[in-house]
């Protein structure tokens, strides 16, 4: 299997678990949560569900940041290497966002273990102790997303330069970035989802242009 076509399925694979992420909040996760005020009766839907939790973030988190490092590759070899911030800024920021990314599910993950143990006993407890992993899972990129950004903003910003890419994915791209970069600014938080649900878009588009270049 040659380089284009990895990173094409790599692409495209991220962008279905993004799809999943999306519609586990939507049809399970928001629903399950609604009409629940007091932080006990969430954690306890959440331990309830403790098992689904833990898939979800095994493949939102864990396994999108795997692939993102043989994506982050392929992309790479696309600029020209006498580029310093295209060919090495660029995928150093690739490889970090992914080390984030795993680092975010295997916290919350290990945590909610912690927690169902703590809850047992001390559920007062349980619920700072999870308010406390929730948000250091955030902070590493389960709600920031300024690495991310900052990655698809400059092959974007780079790929006009260069001519890499066709010129709407790269446009496409710029705002993609843009909205991870703005979601570290307080009170624009928010803009994270929009970063999720456009690098859907982006995911798949360029990982359809990387298996075209394999079949030409």
């Amino acid at each position: 299997m040659n380089n284009h076509k990895i990173g094409g399925y790599s692409a495209i694979t991220e962008a279905f678990l993004y799809v999943i992420g999306f519609t586990y909040l939507v049809f399970f996760l928001s629903p399950g949560m609604e009409g629940l005020i007091e932080d006990i009766d969430k954690l306890e839907f959440v331990l309830n569900n403790k098992t689904l939790f833990q898939v979800w973030n095994l493949l939102i988190y864990v396994l999108f940041g795997i692939i993102l490092i043989p994506l982050t590759i392929v992309i790479n070899d696309n600029f020209n290497k006498n580029s310093l911030m295209a060919s090495k800024v660029a995928p150093i920021l690739g490889f970090i966002w992914s080390g984030l990314v795993i680092a975010s599910g295997m916290v919350a993950n290990v945590g909610l273990e912690s927690i169902a143990t703590i809850f047992a006993t001390d559920k007062s407890s349980a619920v700072t102790v999870w308010k406390t992993i929730d948000a250091i899972q955030g902070g590493l990129g389960g709600g920031i997303e300024v690495v991310g950004g900052l990655w698809v903003f400059f092959i974007s910003y780079f790929g006009i330069k260069q001519r890499v890419f066709s010129k709407f994915l790269n446009y496409l791209g710029l705002i993609v970035g843009v909205a991870g970069i703005a979601s570290v600014f307080p009170g624009l938080s928010d803009l994270g989802a929009i970063f999720g649900l456009t690098q859907i878009v982006w995911f798949a588009w360029i990982g359809i242009v990387l298996l075209k270049k394999r079949e030409k």
